[in-house]
C-alpha cells in the first residue's frame, strides 16, 4: 500500500501519486483538496484521512474510496461506477448527475443530494444516507435510488424543504412516515410494502457492513416510498393548465 502525505500537495499532485501507485493508497493529512480520485477506475482502492474538498470521486469509474471523516460538496459528481464510503457527513449536491455506483454516508447530507441522479440500461446509482438531508433532496431526479435513514435524531424532519422538486424518475426510501413533509404534486408517496422492504435489503446490507448497523433493526421501521407520477413534471410546474 502506498502512503501519500497530502500536506502541501494540490489535487493534481495527489492524483498523480495515486496513478503511479499499485492501486492501493492511503492519503493522509487531506485538507480540502478537490477532485481526489477523479475518474479513477476499478483497480484503485483509496483511504482518505482528513477532509477532502469538493468533488471527491467525481466521474468515478469503478474505484473504491473510504473517507474516515467528513467530505465537502459534490461527492461522487457524475460518477459512473464504484463505491464511496464516508464515515461522517457530506456537503451539498452529493451524487450530482450520478449514473452508477454507490455512495454510503454514515452521517447527514446537505442541500440537493441526488440532484439530476439518473440511470442508464443496467446501471442503477444508489445513495444511502444514515442521517438526514437538507432541502431539495432528489431535485430533478431521473433515476436511481436514494435511501435516507434518519438515524441521528436531532429533532428535525428526516428531509428539509421542497424534496423531489421536478422528480421524473427513480425512487426514494425515507425511514419515516413523513407526516409533516410537504411533497410536490408530481410525486406519489406510500408506505413500503413487504416486497419493497425486501428490495431495501440490497441497499442496506452494504451500509450495515460499512458502519456496523443491524439490518434487522433498520428494516423494523416504516419507510415512505416516493415515486414520480408523471414523465412530464415540468408541465405541472410551469404551465397554467
Amino acid at each position: 500500500m502506498k502512503i501519500i502525505e497530502a500536506n502541501g500537495l494540490d489535487c493534481r499532485e495527489i492524483n498523480e501519486a495515486v496513478r503511479q501507485s499499485d492501486g492501493v493508497c492511503e492519503i493522509r493529512g487531506c485538507l480540502g483538496q478537490r477532485f481526489i480520485a477523479a475518474g479513477a477506475g476499478e483497480n484503485f482502492r483509496l483511504t482518505v484521512r482528513g477532509v477532502p474538498g469538493n468533488a471527491l470521486g467525481a466521474y468515478l469509474n469503478g474505484a473504491e474510496i473510504y473517507t474516515e471523516g467528513n467530505a465537502q460538496d459534490a461527492v461522487g459528481d457524475t460518477m459512473n461506477a464504484g463505491r464511496i464510503v464516508v464515515n461522517g457527513s457530506i456537503g451539498d449536491a452529493a451524487g450530482y448527475a450520478m449514473r452508477g455506483g454507490m455512495i454510503l454516508v454514515r452521517g447527514s447530507a446537505g442541500y440537493r443530494a441526488g440532484i439530476h441522479m439518473k440511470a442508464y440500461r443496467e446501471k442503477l446509482p444508489v445513495m444511502v444516507i444514515g442521517g438526514r438531508t437538507g432541502s431539495f433532496l432528489g431535485e430533478y431526479q431521473a433515476g436511481g435510488v436514494i435511501v435516507v435513514l434518519g438515524l441521528h435524531d436531532d429533532g428535525k424532519d428526516i428531509v428539509g424543504n421542497f424534496p423531489c422538486t421536478g422528480m421524473h424518475g427513480g425512487r426514494l426510501f425515507l425511514r419515516s412516515r413523513c407526516e409533516r413533509i410537504r411533497f410536490p404534486k408530481q410525486v406519489h408517496t406510500h408506505l413500503a410494502s413487504d416486497a419493497e422492504k425486501q428490495e431495501l435489503q440490497t441497499y442496506l446490507t452494504p451500509f450495515c457492513e460499512a458502519f456496523g448497523y443491524s439490518l434487522e433493526t433498520l428494516l423494523d421501521a416504516d419507510y415512505t416510498v416516493v415515486t414520480p407520477d408523471s414523465k412530464n413534471p415540468y408541465r405541472q410546474m410551469y404551465v397554467a393548465n
